[in-house]
Protein backbone atom coordinates (compact mmCIF):
# COMPACT_ATOMS: atom_id res chain seq x y z
CA UNK A 1 0.00 0.00 0.00
CA UNK A 2 1.36 3.69 -0.81
CA UNK A 3 1.58 6.13 1.80
CA UNK A 4 -0.35 9.27 0.64
CA UNK A 5 1.31 12.84 1.01
CA UNK A 6 -0.43 16.33 0.31
CA UNK A 7 2.59 17.07 -2.11
CA UNK A 8 5.49 15.46 -3.29
CA UNK A 9 8.53 17.24 -4.92
CA UNK A 10 9.96 14.84 -7.04
CA UNK A 11 13.62 14.62 -8.71
CA UNK A 12 14.71 17.44 -6.25
CA UNK A 13 18.62 17.67 -5.78
CA UNK A 14 19.47 18.99 -2.02
CA UNK A 15 22.76 19.87 -0.54
CA UNK A 16 22.96 16.91 1.54
CA UNK A 17 22.64 14.22 -1.06
CA UNK A 18 24.43 13.01 -3.79
CA UNK A 19 21.71 11.76 -6.24
CA UNK A 20 18.25 13.34 -6.54
CA UNK A 21 15.71 12.77 -3.78
CA UNK A 22 12.04 12.25 -3.69
CA UNK A 23 10.34 14.97 -0.75
CA UNK A 24 7.36 14.10 0.91
CA UNK A 25 5.30 17.05 3.01
CA UNK A 26 2.11 16.06 5.20
CA UNK A 27 0.61 19.28 7.27
CA UNK A 28 2.50 21.43 6.33
CA UNK A 29 6.09 19.42 7.33
CA UNK A 30 8.43 16.83 5.60
CA UNK A 31 7.63 13.52 6.14
CA UNK A 32 10.00 11.74 4.06
CA UNK A 33 13.19 12.06 2.11
CA UNK A 34 14.16 9.44 -0.06
CA UNK A 35 14.86 8.03 -3.65
CA UNK A 36 11.54 7.33 -5.77
CA UNK A 37 9.31 7.45 -2.53
CA UNK A 38 6.16 5.19 -3.68
CA UNK A 39 3.12 7.29 -2.41
CA UNK A 40 0.26 9.37 -3.67
CA UNK A 41 -0.12 12.80 -3.72
CA UNK A 42 0.02 16.54 -5.45
CA UNK A 43 3.36 16.36 -7.33
CA UNK A 44 6.37 18.79 -8.40
CA UNK A 45 8.52 17.86 -10.85
CA UNK A 46 12.09 19.30 -9.26
CA UNK A 47 13.40 17.98 -12.35
CA UNK A 48 16.75 17.59 -11.21
CA UNK A 49 17.38 21.23 -9.82
CA UNK A 50 18.40 22.07 -6.23
CA UNK A 51 16.00 22.83 -3.31
CA UNK A 52 16.92 24.78 -0.67
CA UNK A 53 15.08 25.37 2.46
CA UNK A 54 14.99 29.19 1.45
CA UNK A 55 17.40 32.08 2.44
CA UNK A 56 17.82 33.61 5.83
CA UNK A 57 18.43 37.51 6.66
CA UNK A 58 19.45 38.05 9.93
CA UNK A 59 20.05 41.61 9.29
CA UNK A 60 18.10 44.35 7.42
CA UNK A 61 16.29 47.71 7.65
CA UNK A 62 12.85 47.78 6.21
CA UNK A 63 11.59 50.96 7.80
CA UNK A 64 14.26 53.29 6.23
CA UNK A 65 14.36 51.19 2.53
CA UNK A 66 13.26 52.82 -0.62
CA UNK A 67 14.04 56.48 0.08
CA UNK A 68 15.84 57.19 -2.90
CA UNK A 69 13.98 60.20 -4.68
CA UNK A 70 13.30 61.53 -1.33
CA UNK A 71 17.10 63.29 -0.24
CA UNK A 72 20.37 63.08 -2.10
CA UNK A 73 22.46 59.64 -1.46
CA UNK A 74 25.72 61.30 -2.48
CA UNK A 75 27.00 60.69 1.08
CA UNK A 76 30.63 60.48 2.09
CA UNK A 77 30.52 58.72 5.42
CA UNK A 78 28.15 56.57 7.84
CA UNK A 79 27.02 59.61 9.82
CA UNK A 80 26.04 61.96 6.91
CA UNK A 81 23.40 58.90 5.55
CA UNK A 82 22.69 58.75 9.81
CA UNK A 83 21.67 62.20 9.63
CA UNK A 84 20.41 62.32 6.25
CA UNK A 85 17.27 59.52 7.39
CA UNK A 86 17.46 61.43 10.49
CA UNK A 87 15.99 64.55 8.87
CA UNK A 88 13.38 62.29 7.32
CA UNK A 89 12.27 59.89 10.02
CA UNK A 90 10.33 62.31 11.66
CA UNK A 91 7.90 62.77 8.72
CA UNK A 92 7.75 59.16 8.66
CA UNK A 93 3.71 57.63 8.83
CA UNK A 94 2.54 54.41 9.59
CA UNK A 95 1.51 54.28 5.89
CA UNK A 96 4.23 55.21 4.14
CA UNK A 97 6.61 52.33 6.17
CA UNK A 98 4.51 49.70 5.52
CA UNK A 99 4.14 50.80 2.03
CA UNK A 100 8.09 50.60 1.74
CA UNK A 101 8.49 47.82 3.55
CA UNK A 102 6.00 45.90 1.53
CA UNK A 103 8.04 46.63 -1.58
CA UNK A 104 11.10 45.06 -0.11
CA UNK A 105 9.73 41.77 1.53
CA UNK A 106 8.00 40.78 -1.90
CA UNK A 107 10.79 41.24 -3.26
CA UNK A 108 12.47 39.37 -1.02
CA UNK A 109 9.79 36.09 -0.86
CA UNK A 110 10.34 36.07 -4.77
CA UNK A 111 14.26 35.78 -4.21
CA UNK A 112 13.49 32.48 -1.88
CA UNK A 113 14.41 34.27 1.81
CA UNK A 114 11.86 32.53 3.77
CA UNK A 115 13.20 34.07 7.31
CA UNK A 116 13.99 37.51 8.27
CA UNK A 117 15.19 39.52 10.57
CA UNK A 118 14.35 43.51 10.68
CA UNK A 119 16.18 46.36 12.79
CA UNK A 120 13.58 48.66 13.10
CA UNK A 121 14.33 52.65 14.80
CA UNK A 122 12.71 53.61 18.08
CA UNK A 123 14.02 57.14 19.37
CA UNK A 124 11.62 60.07 20.27
CA UNK A 125 11.53 61.38 16.45
CA UNK A 126 10.02 58.55 15.21
CA UNK A 127 8.44 57.02 18.27
CA UNK A 128 6.46 53.52 17.60
CA UNK A 129 5.78 54.31 14.53
CA UNK A 130 7.54 52.31 12.46
CA UNK A 131 7.52 49.52 14.77
CA UNK A 132 3.40 49.52 14.53
CA UNK A 133 4.09 49.20 10.35
CA UNK A 134 6.77 46.19 10.44
CA UNK A 135 4.28 44.27 13.22
CA UNK A 136 1.17 44.90 10.66
CA UNK A 137 3.59 43.26 7.72
CA UNK A 138 4.81 40.41 9.93
CA UNK A 139 1.10 39.50 10.32
CA UNK A 140 -0.05 40.36 6.55
CA UNK A 141 3.08 38.22 5.37
CA UNK A 142 3.27 34.99 7.69
CA UNK A 143 1.67 32.84 4.86
CA UNK A 144 5.19 33.70 2.93
CA UNK A 145 7.93 35.07 6.05
CA UNK A 146 8.84 34.71 9.32
CA UNK A 147 9.77 38.10 10.09
CA UNK A 148 11.22 38.72 13.61
CA UNK A 149 11.65 42.28 15.04
CA UNK A 150 14.78 43.66 16.67
CA UNK A 151 14.03 47.24 18.42
CA UNK A 152 17.30 49.61 18.03
CA UNK A 153 17.98 53.04 18.71
CA UNK A 154 19.73 54.39 15.83
CA UNK A 155 20.94 57.65 17.24
CA UNK A 156 21.83 56.34 20.76
CA UNK A 157 20.05 55.64 24.03
CA UNK A 158 21.83 57.57 26.82
CA UNK A 159 22.21 60.78 25.31
CA UNK A 160 18.68 60.40 23.94
CA UNK A 161 16.03 61.17 26.84
CA UNK A 162 12.78 59.00 26.07
CA UNK A 163 14.37 56.32 24.11
CA UNK A 164 14.87 53.77 27.12
CA UNK A 165 11.19 54.14 27.60
CA UNK A 166 10.10 53.42 24.00
CA UNK A 167 12.43 50.44 23.76
CA UNK A 168 10.39 49.21 27.01
CA UNK A 169 7.21 49.56 25.56
CA UNK A 170 8.17 47.56 22.03
CA UNK A 171 9.43 44.58 23.89
CA UNK A 172 6.00 44.80 25.94
CA UNK A 173 4.32 44.94 22.71
CA UNK A 174 5.97 41.79 21.28
CA UNK A 175 9.34 43.43 19.74
CA UNK A 176 11.56 40.05 19.48
CA UNK A 177 14.69 40.74 20.36
CA UNK A 178 17.23 44.71 20.80
CA UNK A 179 19.63 45.95 19.19
CA UNK A 180 21.84 49.01 19.66
CA UNK A 181 24.39 51.37 17.79
CA UNK A 182 27.14 52.31 20.70
CA UNK A 183 29.45 54.39 18.60
CA UNK A 184 26.92 56.38 18.15
CA UNK A 185 25.88 56.99 21.99
CA UNK A 186 28.34 59.33 23.92
CA UNK A 187 28.73 56.75 26.84
CA UNK A 188 28.87 52.97 24.53
CA UNK A 189 29.64 51.28 27.46
CA UNK A 190 26.63 52.15 29.38
CA UNK A 191 24.70 51.55 26.01
CA UNK A 192 25.84 48.17 25.71
CA UNK A 193 25.30 47.66 29.73
CA UNK A 194 21.52 49.01 29.44
CA UNK A 195 20.74 47.02 26.44
CA UNK A 196 22.24 43.49 28.02
CA UNK A 197 20.11 44.35 31.31
CA UNK A 198 16.78 45.14 28.71
CA UNK A 199 17.49 41.76 27.15
CA UNK A 200 18.22 40.13 30.72
CA UNK A 201 14.79 41.35 31.41
CA UNK A 202 12.74 40.27 28.76
CA UNK A 203 14.44 37.04 27.61
CA UNK A 204 15.21 38.13 24.22
CA UNK A 205 18.37 37.71 22.06
CA UNK A 206 20.85 41.00 21.21
CA UNK A 207 21.89 42.13 17.98
CA UNK A 208 24.12 45.29 18.15
CA UNK A 209 25.49 47.81 15.26
CA UNK A 210 29.01 47.49 15.80
CA UNK A 211 32.56 49.67 15.03
CA UNK A 212 31.56 50.90 11.55
CA UNK A 213 34.74 52.16 10.92
CA UNK A 214 38.08 51.04 9.58
CA UNK A 215 40.37 52.19 12.59
CA UNK A 216 40.94 49.04 15.06
CA UNK A 217 42.77 51.38 17.51
CA UNK A 218 39.54 51.30 19.72
CA UNK A 219 36.38 49.06 19.73
CA UNK A 220 32.98 48.11 21.92
CA UNK A 221 34.13 44.03 20.55
CA UNK A 222 35.81 43.09 24.04
CA UNK A 223 32.74 44.80 25.77
CA UNK A 224 29.98 43.11 23.60
CA UNK A 225 32.48 39.15 24.84
CA UNK A 226 32.30 40.50 28.04
CA UNK A 227 28.78 41.61 28.62
CA UNK A 228 27.99 38.10 26.84
CA UNK A 229 30.34 36.12 28.94
CA UNK A 230 29.15 37.61 31.87
CA UNK A 231 25.46 37.27 31.26
CA UNK A 232 25.72 33.68 30.00
CA UNK A 233 24.49 35.30 26.86
CA UNK A 234 26.85 32.89 24.82
CA UNK A 235 24.20 32.09 21.34
CA UNK A 236 22.61 35.12 21.91
CA UNK A 237 24.41 37.59 20.90
CA UNK A 238 25.42 39.02 17.15
CA UNK A 239 27.37 42.08 16.09
CA UNK A 240 26.53 43.59 12.30
CA UNK A 241 29.17 44.92 10.08
CA UNK A 242 32.18 44.79 12.16
CA UNK A 243 34.38 46.11 9.73
CA UNK A 244 36.92 47.05 12.65
CA UNK A 245 38.02 43.52 12.09
CA UNK A 246 38.88 44.08 8.43
CA UNK A 247 41.66 46.03 9.12
CA UNK A 248 43.40 43.57 11.77
CA UNK A 249 46.80 42.03 11.36
CA UNK A 250 46.74 38.00 11.27
CA UNK A 251 47.83 37.54 14.57
CA UNK A 252 45.44 40.04 16.37
CA UNK A 253 42.72 39.14 13.71
CA UNK A 254 43.34 35.62 15.17
CA UNK A 255 43.20 36.70 18.64
CA UNK A 256 39.82 38.38 18.26
CA UNK A 257 38.67 34.77 16.16
CA UNK A 258 39.42 33.07 19.48
CA UNK A 259 37.74 35.85 21.50
CA UNK A 260 34.49 35.87 19.47
CA UNK A 261 33.97 32.03 19.28
CA UNK A 262 34.71 31.99 23.35
CA UNK A 263 32.15 34.18 23.97
CA UNK A 264 29.81 33.10 21.45
CA UNK A 265 29.03 36.26 19.80
CA UNK A 266 28.06 35.47 16.16
CA UNK A 267 28.90 38.44 13.45
CA UNK A 268 27.08 39.30 10.62
CA UNK A 269 28.56 40.59 7.49
CA UNK A 270 27.13 43.52 4.98
CA UNK A 271 28.45 43.70 1.93
CA UNK A 272 26.67 46.51 -0.01
CA UNK A 273 26.54 49.06 2.79
CA UNK A 274 30.08 47.92 4.02
CA UNK A 275 31.31 48.05 0.52
CA UNK A 276 29.53 51.16 -0.44
CA UNK A 277 30.92 53.02 2.95
CA UNK A 278 34.19 52.01 4.21
CA UNK A 279 37.51 53.59 2.81
CA UNK A 280 35.40 56.44 0.94
CA UNK A 281 38.41 58.87 1.95
CA UNK A 282 41.09 57.11 0.11
CA UNK A 283 42.52 58.71 -2.75
CA UNK A 284 43.65 55.22 -3.87
CA UNK A 285 44.07 51.92 -3.22
CA UNK A 286 40.44 51.79 -1.12
CA UNK A 287 40.29 49.19 1.59
CA UNK A 288 37.42 46.96 0.86
CA UNK A 289 36.06 47.51 4.36
CA UNK A 290 34.71 43.85 4.38
CA UNK A 291 35.02 41.22 7.15
CA UNK A 292 35.92 37.76 5.86
CA UNK A 293 32.73 35.88 7.47
CA UNK A 294 33.63 32.48 6.11
CA UNK A 295 37.24 32.63 7.53
CA UNK A 296 36.11 33.08 11.25
CA UNK A 297 33.63 30.61 10.46
CA UNK A 298 36.74 28.14 9.96
CA UNK A 299 37.82 30.02 13.65
CA UNK A 300 34.87 28.59 15.05
CA UNK A 301 32.96 32.15 15.28
CA UNK A 302 29.02 31.67 13.53
CA UNK A 303 28.40 34.39 10.91
CA UNK A 304 25.89 35.11 8.18
CA UNK A 305 25.88 37.71 4.90
CA UNK A 306 22.81 39.93 4.73
CA UNK A 307 21.10 42.63 2.92
CA UNK A 308 20.95 45.22 5.74
CA UNK A 309 20.03 48.23 3.55
CA UNK A 310 17.97 48.64 0.04
CA UNK A 311 18.03 52.23 -1.70
CA UNK A 312 18.71 54.40 0.80
CA UNK A 313 21.50 56.97 1.75
CA UNK A 314 23.42 54.29 3.32
CA UNK A 315 23.21 51.82 0.30
CA UNK A 316 21.60 53.33 -2.93
CA UNK A 317 20.86 50.00 -4.31
CA UNK A 318 19.56 46.93 -3.80
CA UNK A 319 16.42 44.10 -4.58
CA UNK A 320 17.02 41.81 -1.29
CA UNK A 321 18.24 39.15 -3.09
CA UNK A 322 20.71 37.14 -0.79
CA UNK A 323 21.88 35.26 -3.44
CA UNK A 324 23.15 37.54 -4.86
CA UNK A 325 24.30 39.44 -1.60
CA UNK A 326 26.62 35.85 -1.24
CA UNK A 327 27.86 36.33 -4.80
CA UNK A 328 28.39 39.75 -4.31
CA UNK A 329 30.40 38.53 -0.76
CA UNK A 330 32.26 35.62 -2.65
CA UNK A 331 33.47 37.98 -5.50
CA UNK A 332 34.55 40.76 -2.95
CA UNK A 333 36.24 38.01 -0.36
CA UNK A 334 38.25 36.42 -2.92
CA UNK A 335 36.49 33.37 -1.81
CA UNK A 336 38.03 30.43 -3.79
CA UNK A 337 35.50 27.83 -5.89
CA UNK A 338 36.22 24.89 -3.35
CA UNK A 339 34.63 27.91 -0.61
CA UNK A 340 31.52 28.93 -3.27
CA UNK A 341 29.49 25.99 -0.57
CA UNK A 342 30.39 27.78 2.58
CA UNK A 343 29.27 31.07 1.19
CA UNK A 344 26.07 29.82 0.55
CA UNK A 345 26.26 28.56 4.50
CA UNK A 346 26.21 32.01 4.83
CA UNK A 347 22.74 32.69 3.99
CA UNK A 348 21.47 29.78 4.70
CA UNK A 349 22.21 27.29 7.54
CA UNK A 350 24.48 29.52 9.32
CA UNK A 351 21.94 32.61 9.72
CA UNK A 352 19.53 29.96 10.87
CA UNK A 353 21.50 28.85 13.48
CA UNK A 354 22.30 32.66 14.53
CA UNK A 355 19.07 33.14 14.56
CA UNK A 356 18.10 30.64 16.88
CA UNK A 357 15.53 28.81 14.54
CA UNK A 358 15.06 25.43 15.49
CA UNK A 359 12.31 24.70 12.88
CA UNK A 360 14.43 25.51 10.08
CA UNK A 361 15.85 22.78 7.47
CA UNK A 362 15.38 19.93 4.76
CA UNK A 363 15.23 17.13 7.53
CA UNK A 364 12.12 14.85 8.45
CA UNK A 365 9.70 16.75 10.99
CA UNK A 366 11.16 20.05 10.06
CA UNK A 367 8.53 22.89 8.26
CA UNK A 368 8.33 22.43 4.39
CA UNK A 369 9.52 26.00 3.98
CA UNK A 370 11.13 25.10 0.26
CA UNK A 371 12.58 26.68 -2.45
CA UNK A 372 13.70 25.96 -6.06
CA UNK A 373 16.42 26.92 -8.04
CA UNK A 374 17.74 26.91 -11.38
CA UNK A 375 20.98 25.13 -11.26
CA UNK A 376 21.54 21.74 -9.85
CA UNK A 377 24.28 22.30 -6.58
CA UNK A 378 25.80 24.67 -4.13
CA UNK A 379 28.76 26.18 -5.54
CA UNK A 380 26.65 26.84 -8.92
CA UNK A 381 23.85 28.86 -7.11
CA UNK A 382 27.05 31.03 -6.26
CA UNK A 383 28.78 30.99 -9.26
CA UNK A 384 25.39 31.29 -11.78
CA UNK A 385 23.25 33.34 -9.92
CA UNK A 386 20.14 31.07 -10.98
CA UNK A 387 16.37 32.40 -10.83
CA UNK A 388 14.42 30.90 -7.92
CA UNK A 389 12.16 29.36 -9.75
CA UNK A 390 9.28 28.53 -6.76
CA UNK A 391 8.70 29.04 -3.02
CA UNK A 392 6.44 26.84 -0.71
CA UNK A 393 5.33 27.80 3.31
CA UNK A 394 4.38 24.87 5.16
CA UNK A 395 3.88 22.92 1.88
CA UNK A 396 1.89 25.77 0.07
CA UNK A 397 3.20 27.35 -3.05
CA UNK A 398 3.89 31.51 -2.33
CA UNK A 399 5.54 32.30 -5.46
CA UNK A 400 6.25 30.86 -9.31
CA UNK A 401 9.21 32.58 -11.45
CA UNK A 402 8.97 31.12 -14.97
CA UNK A 403 12.21 30.05 -17.10
CA UNK A 404 12.47 32.37 -19.90
CA UNK A 405 11.91 31.42 -23.13
CA UNK A 406 14.11 32.10 -26.22
CA UNK A 407 12.96 32.53 -30.15
CA UNK A 408 14.94 32.00 -32.60
CA UNK A 409 14.28 32.81 -35.84
CA UNK A 410 12.73 29.80 -37.75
Amino acid sequence: MQTAFDLVFRNARTRAAPAPVDIGITGGRIAAIAPKLACEGAEVDAAGHLVLPGFVDTHIHLDKACLLGRCGHDHGSVSEAIRAVAEMKRDFTVEDIYARGRRVIERAITFGTTRMRTHVEIDPRIGLRGFEAIKALKRDYAWALDLSICAFPQEGLTNDPGTEELLVAALRDGADLIGGCPYMDTDPSAQIEKLFDLAQEFDVDVDLHLDFDLDPSWWHLDEVCRQAERRNYQGRVAIGHATKLSALPPERWKATADRLAKAGVAVTVLPATDLYLMGRDATHNAPRGLTVAHRLVESGVLCSVATNNVQNPFTPFGDASLLRMANLYANAAHAAISEFDACLDLVTDLPARLMNLRDYGIEIGKSADLVILDTDSGPNAIAELPDVLAGYKNGRQVFERRRPTLFPPN
